[in-house]
């Protein structure tokens, strides 16, 4: 009797165990499937940090610097003195945001206006880099050479049209992420502040952002989340021994 009373016992035991070392094996398996498909989906966002526990203090004095350029594609302009005059700029000191007021355009649709500029002579007009709505990015002038965007800062600044769906100039997620990521590597190749990124209205009083302009609040945002990027994917700039170029 007691012979086969241990034998239960240690059966029972057994299956404790063995169900015990699945949970286990599940737990393991779901957290693995859980961190894939974050790494999947989600390692391009542009991550959320809690500034109200104090780990980020957003002050606009930069030091770091993001070392990796974003993707981009670089189709530039044909010479011509229409969208692309091919004079010199002085030192990048700031870089200046536009929207194209072309709702649903895309990047290589604007790119494709400066470029027959050259033939059509319609206006003088073009832009160092255009975001589309897809997040899409295409660089038309080189970083040393004068784009016609942003008037008497056309010598001294960085310039970059970003694509909308609708009127009111709102930009859609992804091309936000691309213009947070692309800014805070500028800032960082021509060792750029935070306030040196502004609005064609900050030089003009042009109604350009237009979404940017109407919401304050949103532009401040936009300005924090490029410092929190560089923040949190920046490094020492004394650590990098070569800078990536923008096409020049």
């Amino acid at each position: 009797m007691d012979g086969r009373y241990q034998r239960m016992k240690r059966r029972r035991q057994e299956q404790i165990l063995r169900r015990t070392i699945m949970v286990g094996i599940v737990g393991l398996i779901v957290l693995l499937m859980v961190f894939l498909i974050n790494k999947m989906f989600f390692h391009k966002r542009i991550p959320v940090l809690d500034r109200a526990i104090g780990n980020i203090e957003t002050s606009g004095a930069l030091t770091k610097v993001i070392e990796e350029r974003p993707e981009f594609d670089v189709q530039l302009l044909t010479p011509n003195e229409y969208s692309r005059p091919g004079m010199a700029t002085d030192s990048i000191n700031g870089i200046v945001v536009h929207y194209t007021a072309n709702p649903g355009s895309t990047a290589q649709n604007n790119r494709d206006y400066f470029e027959n500029l050259k033939d059509t002579h319609d206006t003088k007009a073009s832009s160092h880099f255009v975001i589309g709505i897809e997040g899409e990015i295409i660089q038309c002038i080189p970083s040393n050479e004068v784009a016609y965007a942003s008037n008497q800062r056309n010598n001294d600044t960085i310039s970059i049209e970003v694509c909308h769906p609708d009127e009111t100039g709102k930009f859609t997620d992804a091309t936000y992420e691309s213009l947070v990521r692309l800014v805070a590597w500028l800032c960082g190749r021509f060792d750029l502040q935070i306030d040196d990124i502004i609005r064609h209205y900050d030089v003009t009083g042009k109604n350009c952002p237009k979404y940017y302009v109407e919401h304050e609040d949103a532009w401040e945002k936009l300005k924090e989340d490029v410092e929190i990027y560089i923040y949190t994917y920046g490094v020492d700039p004394s650590t990098i021994t070569e800078k990536s170029s923008v096409e020049s």
